[in-house]
């Protein structure tokens, strides 16, 4: 009877536990001693059109009060970021009492030429002018937009849409390759849209297509469809994505509270891409939770180079043959990675 009992038992754990979803191990730090055991849960997929989305749970790396984001910052006009006249070099100033989270990819408008962020960046309390890397996502102006301000940058409502775009910007960190990969969304979206998405103001602001009526429309679907998929989940803190079936990058990050401020942000930019990635009438598989749990895994291979973006901020970066992967460390809170941002190559 004890046995057979015991058999009982290990039985219905395996059936309790098998729903949980599939488990990828993060923490493998170019040789290091891992940083803790990160285990993510994996749920879905969720899709929408050509668009596929799964939810990384996992625990809190950083408890109770978070960042204000840069989008929150601006509206409340507790960040300045000014310009410098240098194309791939911004100035930024947390002027409030709270930390300001940068992310990379940001795009912040006006100015002089609209700019993304290249690398992300957190701000302290009061923390007087700080330098930042910058690559221009609008190529030819080089002055006063309309009524917008030429010495500082009013906006940062979007983040890139593309992934080339991306390792164009922070893998590659080519300004020409920024431009053309740019010029190339913008074709997309205008096949796709059925109008030229190109501003008047300025045909080659990426800012300005994002803004565009009918991209905003059609990808609209998407956010409208999926936007609710975190709804009443306090362990989310990230998500995979897939355009036609084909896994195309991850975002992480070290607190529920801080992904569901940037959740609109990127899910609109997912969905933006995914309306450029259009192929109407084309079927497609979502991925395998398999598939996705190695793409994840592949993160811990590759050369791993590490980068101080200020005397806060470290980023490691690990470039494998399938994708690059980025992480953003906070030496105040003793190294606790923020951000691991996932890129696929191809």
């Amino acid at each position: 009877m004890r046995t057979n009992l015991f058999g009982v038992l290990v039985t219905a754990v395996m059936l309790v536990a098998a729903p949980l979803g599939v488990l990828a191990e993060w923490g493998n730090h170019g040789g290091q001693k891992p940083q803790g055991q990160d285990g993510y849960r994996l749920e879905g997929p969720f899709t929408q059109d050509n668009l596929t989305v799964f939810l990384i749970h996992g625990k809190d790396k950083i408890k109770g009060a978070t960042f204000l984001t840069l989008q929150e910052a601006l509206v409340q006009k507790k960040v300045i970021v000014r310009e410098t006249r240098e194309v791939n070099q911004l100035s930024i100033e947390n002027i409030s009492s709270e930390e300001v989270y940068v992310q990379s990819g940001d795009i912040v408008k006006g100015g002089q030429q609209d700019r993304m962020m290249a690398v992300d960046l957190i701000l302290p309390p009061r923390s007087g002018k700080i330098g930042i890397s910058a690559f221009c996502v609008e190529n030819g102006r080089w002055s006063k937009r309309g009524t917008e301000e030429v010495t500082n940058f009013g906006s940062s409502a979007n983040v890139v849409a593309g992934r080339d775009l991306k390792l164009a910007a922070k893998s590659a960190g080519s300004q020409g390759e920024v431009w053309k990969q740019v010029a190339v969304a913008q074709d997309k979206l205008s096949a796709n849209t059925g109008t030229r998405v190109n501003g008047a103001a300025s045909p080659t602001s990426l800012q300005l297509a994002l803004e565009n009526k009918e991209v905003q429309k059609t990808s609209d679907s998407y956010f409208k469809a999926l936007a609710g998929i975190i709804d009443g989940k306090s362990d989310v803190i990230g998500y995979v994505f897939a355009i036609n079936g084909k896994i195309n990058s991850a975002d992480i990050y070290a607190s529920n509270a801080l992904f569901k401020k940037l959740w609109p942000k990127l899910l609109t930019s997912s969905a933006i891409e995914a309306v450029a990635e259009l192929r109407r009438g084309e079927k497609f598989d979502a991925p395998k939770p398999a598939d996705v749990q190695g793409f994840l895994d592949d993160s811990s291979k590759g050369t791993e180079t590490q980068k101080d973006v200020s005397s806060r901020v470290q980023m490691v970066t690990r470039d494998s043959d399938r994708s690059v992967f980025f992480e953003t460390r906070d030496r105040a809170k003793s190294d606790t990675w923020v951000h691991r941002n996932v890129i696929k190559k191809n």
